[in-house]
């Protein structure tokens, strides 16, 4: 992988390999049909934890893009995520998710002005058919509504990693903090829509204590907190094409742990998948590459220079 990191590739691929244990942890532990509140327990904890870490608030117009980027990433992402975990075994509902890339990819193209390169869409594509294959094995056991989901929570965190690519973070506001914020504005947006659709907390038991602890704190705030510092040292795409290591890992999982079953067509996908993820952290070669230095600047053309963070950071 020329002209990356491999120690922050490798601790940024550990977020999507612990969200590939969501869809276990909350079909064996957590309580069942409370999407809402599942995603609330898992956000706002986690998000006044690295607050309070963090000490620092937002700023001037970083009230609203932490707002904005909180109900993508968290507010609206959680819940869909958490439905489609309930209607679907964990592998097939992670897969879905890993059309990611692809979305990206595009909407880079859109909102960036990053011009697609014809390996990154092929990369994508790749993923894309790696998603089909697995998905069309298994489309007796399909949830429609499960699906849509998945996808729907794909776009809005794919969405929101562009933007967060697209305004960068404020001057002297750390990774950590700026994590702390989306999932504080994700969790307060989950608070009232939990009570008001599904009700009270339900009774909660041993085991579903523990699946909650672990998804707010492993799963949640640390693993966010390296995938945002990720993206403020890798680009967008890359880090997105590390994206398909979660539906390879709650494949395995479900596999080994569940009893869920991987035919051929299935492990075909599979490996496509794994393709895609090692082939997006390749970086082109070039001696220049096209960077936007923050909103209402167009891209410029600027030598390459080492891996590390740039000067106007895109962390999340």
């Amino acid at each position: 992988m020329p002209a990356t990191r491999p120690a922050l590739v490798a601790l940024t691929a550990l977020a999507p390999v612990s969200w590939g244990t969501t869809y276990a942890v909350t079909s064996e532990f957590l309580p069942p049909d409370r999407p809402l509140f599942t995603g609330l327990m898992r956000a706002l904890p986690a998000g006044l934890l690295l607050l309070a870490l963090a000490r620092v608030l937002p700023r001037g117009a970083w009230w609203g893009k932490a707002a904005v980027l909180g109900v993508l990433n968290i507010g609206a992402f959680f819940p869909l995520l958490f439905l489609a975990a309930y209607r679907m075994p964990g592998g097939m509902a992670a897969v879905v998710g890993s059309v990611g890339p692809l979305l990206v990819v595009g909407l880079s193209a859109l909102v960036l002005g990053q011009r697609p390169t014809t390996r990154s869409v092929l990369t994508g594509v790749v993923a894309a058919s790696g998603v089909s294959l697995v998905v069309l094995e298994a489309a007796g056991g399909l949830d429609a509504l499960g699906v849509l989901a998945a996808l729907a929570a794909t776009a809005s965190m794919s969405t929101g990693t562009v933007l967060a690519g697209r305004w960068g973070r404020p001057d002297g506001v750390g990774p950590l903090a700026l994590t702390g914020w989306q999932l504080t504005a994700g969790g307060l947006l989950l608070a009232p829509l939990a009570l008001l659709v599904e009700g009270g907390p339900p009774a909660l038991d041993g085991p579903a204590v523990g699946g909650y602890l672990y998804l707010a704190l492993a799963n949640t705030a640390l693993a966010y907190w390296l995938w945002f510092r990720g993206i403020g040292r890798l680009s967008a795409t890359q880090v997105t094409f590390l994206g398909p290591l979660s539906p390879l890992t709650a494949a395995v999982i479900g596999w080994a742990a569940l009893g869920e079953g991987l035919g051929p067509v299935q492990l075909a996908g599979m490996a496509l998948a794994f393709g895609a993820t090692l082939a997006g952290q390749r970086v082109p070669r070039a001696s220049t590459v096209e960077v936007v230095r923050g909103p209402g600047l167009r891209a410029v053309s600027a030598p390459r220079r080492p891996a590390g963070p740039p000067a106007a950071p895109a962390d999340r």
